[in-house]
This record gives structure tokens, C-alpha cells and sequence, in this order.
């Protein structure tokens, strides 16, 4: 009898099925838990006073960081406290698990909703620049921006 190779397609299936909702365990636990240190005494009364002020300019602009540098101690124990910002990391991006990056790109999707001229497009454009963001990578970020909110 020849082979059927059924059977194997669908222990693959079932296994990357299983595989997918371990992945997203960690999703959710990292959207339950995102930004937390943001309310501790000392990262919360930084925010409480530049947040208004940041959400009032447009991202990216010469005011833009002029805010975030008088925010630089706090932001400080923020990158330190969070590993989705690629900050946190001595090499940036290349330090980021799959997991630090979906989360990274969610919190630039949500902060560009904070901003009345925000836009994840832009959000990204921006960040490329920033951070020296490999093009793959950059394509891969605005495929999936594309695909999710266009």
C-alpha cells in the first residue's frame, strides 16, 4: 500500500495548533502585564506630568524630544523595566525575542492612537530612523500594520 500521508499532515497540524496557543499564552500574559512599572511611585509621577504634554505634539517632532529628555530618568527605569523596548537592550532589536518585538510594535500601534496625527505607518518610519531598524525587518512591521489595521 502506498503511503497516505493524512495522518501526518494532521498530527502537524494539531501539534503547531498546540505550539500557537502556548505562543499566545505569552501574549496574553504579556498584554495583562505591558507597562506595569509605568505605575510605581517613580515612573508614574514622571508620566502623570509629560504624558499630557507628549500626547498634545506630534511624534517624532524637535518638541517631541525635547519632552522625552526631560523625562530621560524615568524613561531610563522604564527601557530597564521593559523588555519590549528595544532600549532595554545593549544591541537593540537584535537582543528582542519574537515576543519583545509583537509586543514592541502593538505598543507603537496603541501610542500612535494617543497622538491626534498618530499613525502606525508613520510610527514606523520614525522608529526605522531611530533605532537603524534592518529594512526586512521594517517591511515586516508595515506588511503586518497593513494586514491588521488598513
Amino acid at each position: 500500500m502506498a503511503y497516505d500521508s493524512s495522518i501526518d499532515t494532521k498530527k502537524h497540524i494539531q501539534r503547531v495548533s498546540e505550539l500557537l496557543s502556548e505562543f499566545s499564552k505569552w501574549l496574553r500574559m504579556r498584554g495583562q502585564t505591558h507597562d506595569a512599572s509605568k505605575l510605581g511611585s517613580f515612573e508614574k509621577e514622571g508620566f502623570d506630568e509629560m504624558t499630557p504634554k507628549l500626547k498634545g505634539c506630534t511624534y517624532g517632532s524637535p518638541e517631541y524630544h525635547e519632552f522625552l529628555k526631560q523625562l530621560q530618568t524615568v524613561l531610563d527605569h522604564h527601557y530597564s523595566s521593559n523588555s519590549h523596548h528595544p532600549e532595554h537592550f545593549s544591541d537593540g532589536f537584535a537582543g528582542m525575542t519574537l515576543i519583545d518585538l509583537i509586543e514592541c510594535f502593538v505598543d507603537w500601534k496603541a501610542a500612535s492612537e494617543r497622538h491626534a496625527d498618530g499613525s502606525i505607518m508613520n510610527s514606523i518610519n520614525i522608529n526605522a530612523k531611530r533605532f537603524n531598524i534592518d529594512p526586512q525587518l521594517v517591511s515586516v512591521f508595515k506588511n503586518t500594520a497593513k494586514l491588521l489595521y488598513e
